[in-house]
């Protein structure tokens, strides 16, 4: 018996919630049910979070945490509790199954079957921003080897547990090569431990046109937390299916499952909302705690359902569907197809299947770090490069010069082009000769020089080697 937190939402939730419930307990599912309150109710009394401390206590015992979609009241500085909680429970994935219900929901990919998984705590989305001049803002792209190794292990876990054939990595590394290309060189390592499983990896530019052509060329598709949120998104409206969707949020000690789709307040009471997104959710969370053979159970009978042509007023359409039935209806129609599977639609197997291995992160040995130059950011605001280059050289020191300078990341200096746009940021690179070992007092020497010289700096980037390797990009055209 798992213990599992609920919570019911607001607008349509209740409704979908007790119907979600109601079959996978038909069904055999193996949980002790605590309830708490989250959402409007909690935002209006005065919370900003959306959820009370003793209810994050009960979340944070139990581990396993099913919730309802909820509203968010407009302004009054109301912050989304499913970022909150994504945040604070460390819920590094993000795990969305994008399936097309041909005929039965127009699609124009009627053999649409992916998961995206989404790593879903740092990239761009650490949130991290500077205004630096007043020309130029910056948003840091954090990745790290931590993160990497949990998501796309995650990944290939989710493979082996539902008999997926092959896992794809999107990155931009051609351009990012630092970071994306972190991402995509943990891809190479753990795709290793997983020999049965096949690997690929696609530029996302290119892998994201042949999704939205040709789906059916990928299985599970696991990639940074920008790219994932976008191709998400875009693989569940082109399913036909958004509505029906569910997803799952893991992290190493707890988990989210909910469905995609709003509270719909317009709905709420009248016994129309469809279920199915939250129900997708509870199969996802009954495959995370190992009870794979009630998830089996309760996806073939709804599959069953939806292909006897029983539907909710959203996906009913004449001539396709047979009967329109509400909330309830349609609930007590999937419990009568427990123990059925399809016949046109494919139905699934999760035999032998045990809930997933996911191992804490070990962190690994520290490379050989060494200090090889310094990157100093400059609010300038001309235009001629040369002219800085010379303001520059007067602040060197003895056997550290200045290298390079880009503005936006084209090199501009040495042998720049004219042609080349310049804001008003520029980064100057100061390198040692091979001759001489730089430390942080000679990065603090040449900002007080800049600053004897009237040199607005504005940051600073160390430029290291990990075990002889360099740590940081060229300039483009360099």
């Amino acid at each position: 018996m798992t213990k599992v937190t609920v919570a019911k939402g607001d607008g349509i939730g209740p409704e979908i919630m007790d119907a979600t419930l109601e079959i996978i307990l038909a069904a055999g599912a193996k949980i002790d049910i605590e309830e708490i309150e989250v959402g409007e109710k909690v935002y209006l009394a005065g919370n900003t979070s959306g959820i009370s401390n003793e209810s994050w206590d009960i979340i944070r015992r139990n581990k396993i945490f099913l919730k309802a979609p909820i509203t968010t009241p407009q302004g009054g500085g109301y912050k989304s509790l499913n970022v909150t909680t994504r945040k604070f429970l460390g819920l590094y994935s993000n795990v969305r199954p994008c399936m097309s219900l041909h005929p039965f929901v127009d699609t124009k990919h009627p053999v649409m079957d992916i998961v995206i998984v989404r790593e879903n705590e740092e990239d761009l989305y650490a949130g991290i921003e500077h205004q630096q001049t007043d020309e130029v803002v910056q948003c840091l792209k954090l990745i790290s080897r931590p993160g990497c190794e949990k998501i796309i292990r995650y990944a290939f876990e989710y493979a082996k547990q539902q008999n997926r054939k092959k896992v794809t990595c999107f990155t931009k590394d051609n351009i990012m090569k630092q970071t994306d290309g972190l991402f995509h060189q943990v891809f190479d390592e753990i795709a290793k431990e997983y020999p049965k499983i096949e690997n690929e990896h696609w530029i996302i530019d290119i892998g994201a046109a042949k999704m939205a052509d040709t789906p059916e060329a990928f299985d599970v598709l696991v990639m940074p937390n920008l790219y994932g949120d976008v191709l998400s998104d875009i693989a569940a409206q082109i399913t036909g299916s958004v509505g029906l969707a569910g997803s799952a949020n893991i992290g190493e000690e707890c988990s989210m499952f909910e469905a995609i789709h709003g509270s719909a307040p317009r709905r709420a009471g009248q016994n129309v909302a469809n279920p199915s997104g939250l129900l997708q959710g509870a199969i996802m969370m009954l495959n995370h705690i190992g009870q794979t053979d009630v998830a089996e159970k309760v996806q073939n009978a709804w599959l069953k359902t939806l292909e006897d042509g029983t539907h909710t007023y959203d996906i009913f359409k004449e001539g396709t569907s047979k009967q329109k039935v509400g909330t309830k209806e349609f609930a007590q129609a999937v419990i009568a197809n427990l123990g059925h599977k399809p016949s046109t639609l494919k139905p699934v197997s999760y035999a032998n299947s045990a809930a997933l291995n996911l191992p804490k992160y070990i962190r690994k040995p520290a490379a050989k770090k060494e200090l090889v130059g310094v990157d100093i950011f400059v609010h300038w605001p001309q235009t001629n490069p040369d002219e800085l280059a010379a303001k520059m050289k007067k602040i060197e020191l003895e056997g550290i010069h200045l290298s390079m300078i880009t503005n936006r990341g084209i090199k501009v200096w040495p042998d720049g082009f004219k042609e080349t746009f310049c804001t008003d940021h520029w980064r100057c690179r100061f390198k040692p000769n091979e001759s001489t070992t730089m430390s942080k007092m000679d990065i603090a020497q040449l900002l007080k020089n800049a600053i004897e010289k009237d040199i607005d700096t504005i940051k600073t980037e160390n430029l290291y080697t990990f075990d002889d390797k360099a740590g940081y990009s060229l300039g483009q055209g360099q």
